[in-house]
């Protein structure tokens, strides 16, 4: 007889025969050891359940290492595949897109037959703009459905687009834009955050001060509050859908392969953001496949994903993997706790939510409010969870395996980075699951833990994680820098993609990272660099020198604690710590703002001049400071 609920033994959590029967993959292991002795074939077999207007003459060109291609020879669209298709089938009058906005007021519904009008009708005002095959496209905007008109829009007509959270503020869009070289940017008159207006076309204006490339700016009317609109650059979107040129049908470009399909910029552990550059074929391979196995897609799913799509879990798994798999997908613009700590929960309640994608910061964040605030709503649709963005602590997986899942929802915890594209360590529904696991390495892919030196280190040891096989939806360079792509990610290790995390793994196979060994800082998922947020310190006139480090906080997972040397003539207070907060926020935005401002004499450096700062993280937590031998006097 079928078990119907899954069942833990330990620390392990095993399917419930249910769970198993209806899985799409039944035997995660056969797939597994096949697509390992030949990853090629397991992903030639995955691009042939997508269309491609001309077939590859090869699957992987590895002559040039670490610039590996994909599809060689194919020619594809990636909106193609995740719009076009499905007009040709029953899923034209299926939901591709389920939106709410955040104070429950307006729901807006697009079945794939409307979201393809949609986005013509994007894409032939973006042609309009004098927009072409390769120019880059910034686009700035909440969380409504017209981001996602925008993306596809460009991807249809050959453009590069290029995503920036619109939580970043003036300092970090503008040189977004600036190093894109974007000839458009695509924005809104504001957006809605915790009931708060966020002034997206004022930061557009401030930040266009500095990018000389930008010719035009579409602005979406989603607040109607009044903003400045500047002549002959700044254009309504209403008033643009009104002209004749933007009606009738928009031809879908023909790609290669390998053409850019996006750039999206992470913070590196020096300097400026790196823009990763991603391909249409790979790319969408890549999404759509680790979509359909991790989390077992059907056609009857209601899919959401809450990464905003600023990062690239909202590209992968909220825009394009859904699409591209003919999934039903949900978008919310608002936060999980407002206006209560119930507002996800309602969601899931009124749109049958099936499965559940979240970070771990949301889930510990949800954690405090306890219990009562879920058991209010019918949870009873979902039957997948998934976490992202950092690794989940064994409690937050409890709560939620126990309190949302009621015990029956395993809960897919999937590594990967924007670099990858897609899942690197994940389970599928059928896998034994440890809590605080991402279990083990995609289909195709062979991952490895070394130490300084390249060598593997025995089981439960911890090391440097690194990737052994190229894989479709990987990183193609970073946009304009070669140099940088192949020291950052290939140079430490030859032959072996660095990922920059630490992690172990245990005698059962099963990888545990443990987080970045490089200056990232992880808040509530996102990544920041060091190097921009002591930038933005050190344009405050009181600052000399700053550093800045991430530590443990029981909800964002990381926090920002900074240290400043102040120039001559300023003095201590808490005044001015609480400026400099401010300050790191107004420039990077309120994702950046710092915990912390604590007051030094003078920064731990290296005699080369390098901040030590493993050493104030050292002091931080009380901890031994190591070796000191590099330190200055």
């Amino acid at each position: 007889m079928a078990t119907n609920k899954p069942k833990m033994e330990g620390e392990v959590f095993y399917p419930s025969d249910e769970i198993i029967a209806q899985a799409n993959l039944k035997d995660w292991d056969v797939t597994a050891k096949a697509a390992l002795k030949d990853p090629q074939a397991f992903w030639a077999t995955e691009a042939e359940n997508l269309e491609w207007f001309e077939k590859w003459d090869q699957v992987l060109d590895d002559s040039k290492p670490p610039f590996y291609k994909w599809f060689v020879g194919g020619k594809v669209n990636i909106t193609h595949n995740a719009v076009d298709r499905h007009l040709k089938t029953f899923r034209k009058n299926k939901l591709a897109l389920i939106w709410e906005s955040e104070d429950g007021k307006t729901d807006r519904t697009f079945s794939y037959y409307a979201l393809n009008r949609e986005v013509s009708r994007m894409a032939n005002i973006i042609k309009a703009m004098g927009i072409g095959k390769g120019d880059r496209v910034t686009i700035y905007m909440g969380r409504i459905p017209e981001i996602v008109f925008a993306m596809l829009a460009c991807a249809k007509i050959g453009a590069i687009h290029s995503v920036v959270f619109g939580g970043f503020s003036v300092d970090a869009l503008a040189g977004r834009i600036a190093d894109s070289e974007s000839k458009l940017v695509i924005t809104c008159d504001g957006s809605y955050q915790n009931g708060k207006l966020v002034e997206l076309k004022k930061i557009v204006d401030e930040s266009l001060k500095h990018c000389p490339s930008v010719e035009n700016v579409i602005v979406v009317k989603r607040t109607g509050q009044e903003i400045f609109m500047e002549p002959g650059r700044d254009h309504w979107f209403h008033d643009l859908c009104a002209l004749p040129i933007a009606n009738g049908k928009c031809a879908t470009e023909v790609m290669d392969a390998e053409d850019p399909l996006f750039i999206l910029y992470t913070s590196g552990s020096t300097g400026k953001p790196k823009a990763i550059l991603h391909t249409h074929g790979g790319y969408m391979v890549g999404t759509y496949a680790t979509l359909k196995y991790v989390f077992d897609l059907k056609d009857e799913d209601r899919f959401w994903c809450t990464a905003d799509p600023g990062w690239i879990t909202g590209h992968s798994y909220l825009v394009y993997g859904p699409l591209i798999n003919g999934a039903t997908a949900f978008m919310f613009e608002g936060g999980p706790a407002y206006p209560y700590p119930n507002r996800w929960w309602q969601l899931i309640e009124r749109y049958g939510i099936s499965i559940f994608y979240t970070a771990p910061t949301a889930i510990r964040a949800l954690m405090r409010f306890g219990e009562a605030w879920p058991n209010k709503h019918d949870l009873s649709s979902l039957r997948l969870l998934g976490t992202v963005g950092e690794p989940i602590n064994p409690e937050a997986w409890k709560w939620f395996y126990r309190v949302i899942g009621k015990e029956k929802c395993p809960i897919m915890d999937t590594w990967w980075q924007t670099e990858t594209g897609g899942f690197m360590i994940t389970p599928t529904p059928v896998v034994p699951l440890k809590p605080g696991s991402g279990t083990r390495p995609f289909f195709g892919q062979d991952a490895e833990i070394v130490d300084e030196q390249g060598k593997p280190v025995a089981d439960g040891e911890e090391g440097y994680l690194v990737l052994k096989n190229p894989w479709p939806s990987m990183l193609r360079t970073i946009f304009g820098d070669d140099e940088r792509y192949v020291s950052q990610y290939w140079s430490k290790y030859p032959g072996k993609y660095m990922t920059g995390d630490s992690a172990r793994r245990d005698k059962d196979g099963y990888y545990w990272i443990i987080g970045r060994v490089d200056d990232v800082i992880k808040v509530s998922g996102h990544r920041l660099g060091t190097a921009e947020i002591e930038s933005a310190l050190i344009t405050h006139p009181a600052v000399a020198e700053s550093a800045a480090i991430g530590l443990a906080h029981e909800v964002k997972g990381q926090a920002i604690t900074c240290y400043v040397q102040l120039k001559p003539g300023f003095a201590p207070s808490e005044e001015l710590s609480e400026e400099l907060r401010q300050h790191v926020s107004k420039h990077l935005g309120p994702i950046a703002r710092p915990e912390e401002v604590k007051f030094i004499d003078k920064l731990p450096k290296t005699r080369s001049g390098k901040i030590m700062r493993r050493v104030l993280k050292a002091r931080a937590q009380g901890l031994p400071e190591g070796d000191l031998s590099t330190l200055e006097e």
